[in-house]
């Protein structure tokens, strides 16, 4: 049964599981971050030299990882993490010269408007990203055609009121989840800034084994984990692990609606 297993990490995530998995899992905030990674990346291509943008990075690994396999720049920015302790995981990785980490906040970063060929977030984007004023926002420091790439989790259905949430997650539903949506709602809004067109929007292929290993990850766990524990109780495949990518229309980005926090 273990070697079975082995042979589905390997041919779900050929990349992947060439990382120690201590390293990725002592480094991941939520589950294996690498995982959902590689899945966006299957739909992106990536070129030696592109500029890239990692939003809400985490502790770096998905940075580390873009520019290993890759062969990308990688500007990595988290509001949380520190810059610092990122860096010295990135020199750890001898990726001193291709990821630069920064401490920024992701509706106030510096960079030169179409400075970046990609943009990705990995379970992050719904955090700050639900904003419909931020698409055009974010999309301004992607060049023309440049690609946003998002992964995170989303609803099998819009749940609109507080009554369509099922129990399992009722409770906590104002704290945590309101800002989760359906694949659709996702689409719809991003394409609705008429400056980003959507090129692909799917749940992931990887989607079940991702959910069983996220609930096994804190199976006997001291740290607990409330998305883990939904998953758990979710026997109706409301929560999915999506991936969305949209390119960056050539006409001007006008902000004059958009204000920052």
């Amino acid at each position: 049964m273990e070697q079975k297993n082995n042979n589905f990490y390997k041919v779900f995530f050929p990349l992947s599981t060439q990382y120690d998995e201590k390293w990725i899992k002592k480094n991941s905030l939520g589950e294996n971050v690498l995982y959902n990674l590689e899945s966006l990346c299957e739909i992106i291509s990536f070129n030696r030299g592109m500029r890239v943008l990692d939003l809400a990075c985490g502790k770096a690994v998905s940075a580390i990882f873009l520019a290993k396999e890759f062969d990308v720049k990688v500007w990595a920015v988290d509001r949380n993490i520190s810059a610092s302790d990122n860096y010295e995981r990135v020199k750890e990785m001898n990726c001193e010269d291709m990821v630069f980490p920064l401490n920024l906040n992701a509706r106030k970063l510096p960079f030169p408007h179409a400075f970046f060929d990609v943009i990705i977030a990995v379970d992050s984007y719904m955090y700050f990203g639900t904003d419909e004023k931020y698409s055009p926002y974010i999309a301004q420091f992607l060049r023309p055609n440049g690609i946003l790439g998002i992964v995170d989790i989303c609803f099998s259905r819009e749940i609109n009121y507080l009554a369509e949430a099922p129990e399992f997650i009722r409770n906590e539903y104002k704290d945590k989840w309101f800002f989760v949506h359906s694949l659709d709602w996702w689409s719809k809004m991003l394409d609705k800034s008429g400056v980003l067109k959507v090129q692909t929007a799917e749940i992931v292929p990887q989607n079940e084994f991702i959910r069983s290993e996220y609930i096994k990850d804190f199976n006997g766990s001291r740290k607990k984990d409330y998305i883990a524990e939904a998953i758990s109780k979710d026997d109706d495949m409301l929560l999915n692990i999506f991936r969305i990518t949209a390119t960056r229309s050539e006409k001007e980005i006008s902000l004059r609606h958009y204000t920052k926090e």
